[in-house]
């Protein structure tokens, strides 16, 4: 076994440009480090921001398919502005539609009483790209409101901007908003976030197993009907798809961030890359990495140096694995998962959730259950990836091409032009 750092080593270095396209905003990040030798360490990171630009490259399609959108009026309502998620990919969807010539504004429902580096940041990098941005309160909103052609609300929380700026005007905007729901969590079934949910030209959700979930759920306990519904899977940005498919890029990046951790080329990483909570299954993934050791001690197992690292920043380049392990109903998608994909990187993902529409069980990866019955079978899937090095690449490849004919970003702006196209047109039977 190779004895390796346990220091904390911030990245200071400077990038090369394709590294910068991967991490263009920095942020600092607590990272657990455990390696087969019991070692451990911290590092702090640069935050990866996935990005979109103006225009969509589509294989062998002359048109965009959200040209429809052209001169479009579009209201965006955030419920915050953050490197979350739901803001990120929404972000992404205004310039998508900033790229085919659509007249965009975003508001924000919650932003922070004190000046915020990450809002700041995230504004200017919106206007650059000709996105107006907006006080969610005043009249400027409601106008806006009631002049859109559209409007999408991001998340279930955003609903709660209806009632507080439009008021009485909510009955004018519900036929033409869209609301792009990817919350899988009970405590968002709340009447005053989503009684207006019934009303709307359409939801529009990540994954089948998420709005089977809101179909159910609503009508159970709310006791409400939800409207038409589309699901909509994600796509990888044309950016990172450069960088994915770019040896150099990829190497460079590699070998930076696994000396900033001390870990050798050859050694084996496995990487969990969420928000680190009780519900990303960390602290069982953990408990499986340690149960693997003991595995592949009792067999007396060659193996490399294998090590775990559960990082709230992606390392995609630089791991081998990556573990998926959300506990309870899983992720609504997932959008790590295809980009470890994107990077050749068998997945071991949780059986529930958006991960079972992502992973193929026994081809790009395996699946174990959730919750503690999940912790001894994700620990022989980590045993059986450190044994057969050619099993683990022809599962990362066979993940790669999966990417390559769902998963990219021309697939989502197809499958979202479909969504907007019904919608507009019920808008339009409405008004």
């Amino acid at each position: 076994m190779g004895k390796h750092s346990t220091a904390s080593i911030p990245f200071q270095k400077r990038w090369p440009l394709m590294i910068l396209l991967l991490f263009s905003l920095s942020t600092t990040a607590i990272v657990f480090f455990i390696s087969s030798s019991s070692d451990s360490s911290c590092a702090s990171s640069h935050h990866y921001k996935d990005d979109a630009e103006n225009q969509i490259r589509v294989a062998d399609q002359v048109s965009n398919p959200l040209s429809f959108m052209k001169s479009k009026l579009v209201l965006l309502v955030s419920h915050e502005l953050s490197l979350s998620g739901g803001p990120l990919l929404l972000m992404e969807l205004a310039f998508l539609l900033r790229g085919v010539g659509a007249e965009v504004v975003w508001i924000t429902n919650q932003k922070p009483t004190e000046l915020n580096e990450v809002v700041y940041s995230l504004e200017h990098k919106m206007l650059d790209r000709g996105v107006q941005v907006f006080s969610a309160k005043g009249q400027k909103a409601i106008d806006t409101a009631l002049k859109a052609d559209l409007i999408v609300l991001n998340t279930a929380v955003a609903g709660k901007w209806l009632d507080a700026v439009l008021k009485e005007y909510v009955p004018r905007v519900l036929p033409k908003a869209l609301w792009w729901i990817h919350e899988m969590r009970g405590h968002y079934f709340k009447v005053e976030y989503v009684k207006h949910l019934p009303f709307v030209a359409g939801v529009m959700i990540d994954s089948h197993t998420t709005a089977e979930y809101w179909r159910n759920r609503t009508r159970e306990r709310l006791r409400i009907k939800m409207p038409k519904t589309y699901v909509v899977h994600l796509g990888n940005s044309k950016e990172l798809m450069e960088v994915a498919e770019n040896s150099v890029a990829k190497r460079v990046l590699r070998e930076h961030v696994r000396e900033s951790l001390g870990v050798w080329n050859e050694d084996m990483l496995f990487a969990i890359i969420n928000s680190v909570s009780r519900g990303k299954g960390q602290d069982l993934f953990l408990r499986s990495f340690h149960e693997s050791l003991q595995l592949i001690q009792e067999k007396k197992l060659q193996v490399p140096s294998l090590h775990a690292v559960v990082v709230g920043t992606p390392y995609l380049a630089s791991v081998d694995v990556l573990v998926q392990n959300s506990q309870a109903r899983g992720e609504c998608f997932g959008r790590i998962t295809i980009e470890a994909m994107a990077f050749q990187l068998p997945v071991l993902g949780t059986a529930v959730g958006g991960t079972m529409e992502i992973v193929v069980n026994g081809t790009t990866g395996w699946l174990h259950p959730a919750g503690k019955e999940g912790v001894t079978p994700l620990a022989e899937n980590i045993v059986k990836l450190a044994t057969h090095v050619e099993r683990r690449l022809t599962m990362g490849k066979k993940g790669y091409k999966r990417v390559k004919e769902m998963f990219l970003e021309h697939h989502m702006s197809h499958r979202i032009a479909l969504v907007l196209k019904e919608v507009l047109r019920k808008s339009n039977i409405n008004t």
